[in-house]
């Protein structure tokens, strides 16, 4: 007996999932993928150091105000909803790894134009362009992944996620030091860091081979049963996702779906200044909680949640931790330092947490429920979602969550976590129609028998 409950629990332990190092040396997609992972730090990394500076740099050694610059970080934002579903668009018909290797060398470019650029009219053009070719970086990144990935896209987009993350704490660390320097110079540099970092991560993308199935996010298997319904219409050229209704409903509710970043690096922060006594000082300490966690917990994350109609599942989850989230932001302002530091710290893990689930659901499901044939267009339209919250999301926590108070953050978080009951119930209601199989023909009628 003894012997029998060694070995189960041998094989339990033999089927537990790889590490985090493990799984980055031998990715789903192997050298290709490892190579790509490889990039999108670097990348990261790079755009880590510039987020940092940007606001600062703007301000002090352009010398825009307020007003321009927020008009100028709008329309970028504007001009980044345009890059998911571009690139989408693209990748039907060209080759990902060119385009790809494309958007980085033209952001290589425009952050260039900056250190050179100062006049206001030019610089809109600039930065818009750049954040264009940002988001359209994203996409290609994750519709190449998909490809290589297969079925394993899930635990791909796990390592990609801890990978960015830690790219991203990489960059502002080096931001650190060149923004104590403070000078022209310093920032410069910092400028050619992440414009660097762009030459690199078109060099490592160069090095890859192509992934198989235009279009796809997986070749076809031989034999495969043509496709029917939407994907038939979208691979001959029909209505496509902008005529999809079911689909953009779908990327409509995953708007709301994507609210923790807003949340996490604008909400939580102005509420501390505005509405608690918790000091100033404990405003780094969200994004050191967000990117430890991500980094640590979303490979296992994503290894519990297996397949479209579990990551319908944690799309409810993410409606119910971002209620809480916002049910602790509202009780925050009722105690003392100690007391709101301790709320909005919890409250910063359970942004943290809907991210996590965010990050196993949105992704899958923008996949699954695409058409087989057409799913680099849809993806693309699927990735405006994350861009248009990056937009309205701060409009909507600075223009009304924080003028109606407390109640504000209840009211956000009631309607997340409707909307969140919502998106699951459509998205498996999809997945059935996806999943639908012709009824089988009727059997032949049986020949009438031979007259005597």
């Amino acid at each position: 007996m003894r012997r029998g409950g060694e070995i189960r629990k041998e094989r339990r332990q033999g089927e537990r999932e790889p590490g985090l190092l493990a799984q980055l040396r031998r990715p789903p997609g192997g050298r290709d993928a490892r190579t790509m992972l490889l990039a999108q730090l670097l990348d990261r990394a790079g755009t880590g150091v510039w987020a940092a500076a940007c606001v600062l740099y703007f301000t002090f050694l352009v010398g825009l105000d307020a007003g321009r610059l927020g008009i100028l970080l709008g329309a970028s934002g504007v001009a980044g909803i345009a890059g998911s579903p571009l690139a989408g668009h693209l990748a039907d018909r060209f080759l990902v790894r060119s385009l790809l290797i494309g958007a980085h060398l033209l952001r290589l470019v425009t952050l260039c134009l900056l250190l050179v650029v100062t006049d206001f009219a030019l610089l809109l053009p600039v930065v818009a362009v750049t954040h264009l070719g940002d988001r359209a970086a994203k996409t290609l990144e994750m519709l190449f992944a998909t490809r290589v990935a297969g079925e394993r896209r899930a635990t791909y987009q796990a390592l990609s996620r801890s990978s960015a993350n830690a790219g991203y704490a990489l960059g502002a660390g080096l931001a650190a030091i060149g923004l104590a320097v403070g000078t022209r110079g310093a920032y410069h540099v910092l400028i050619l860091a992440n414009a660097l970092s762009f030459l690199v991560a078109a060099a490592l993308v160069w090095r890859t081979r192509e992934p198989r199935g235009r279009g796809l996010v997986a070749a076809p298997a031989a034999g495969a049963a043509p496709a029917e319904g939407p994907a038939a219409a979208a691979a001959d050229g029909g209505p496509g996702p902008w005529r999809d209704r079911g689909y953009l409903r779908f990327v409509l509710l995953d708007i709301p779906m994507n609210l923790d970043d807003s949340i996490l690096g604008i909400g939580i922060p102005l509420w501390l200044v505005s509405h608690t006594t918790a000091p100033h000082e404990l405003i780094p300490a969200f994004l050191v909680v967000n990117t430890v966690l991500v980094v640590v917990l979303q490979l296992r994350v994503s290894a519990k949640v297996r397949g479209p109609r579990q990551a319908a599942g944690a799309v409810a989850l993410y409606g119910l931790t971002t209620l809480l989230c916002c049910v602790l932001l509202a009780a925050s302002t009722g105690g003392g330092a100690w007391t709101a530091s301790a709320a909005l710290l919890a409250a910063a893990v359970l942004a943290t947490a809907a991210e996590l689930m965010r990050s196993v659901s949105s992704w899958e499901l923008a996949v699954s429920l695409a058409p087989p044939e057409a799913r680099a267009s849809y993806l693309g339209v699927a990735g405006m979602a994350q861009s248009v919250q990056k937009s309205a999301g701060p409009l909507l926590l600075t223009g009304a969550v924080m003028t109606a108070g407390p109640a504000g953050w209840l009211v956000l978080g009631a309607a997340v976590a409707g909307l969140s009951l919502v998106q699951r119930r459509a998205a498996v209601r999809r997945l059935d129609l996806l999943a639908g199989t012709p009824a089988p023909a009727p059997a032949p009628a049986p020949a009438p028998a031979a007259s005597a």
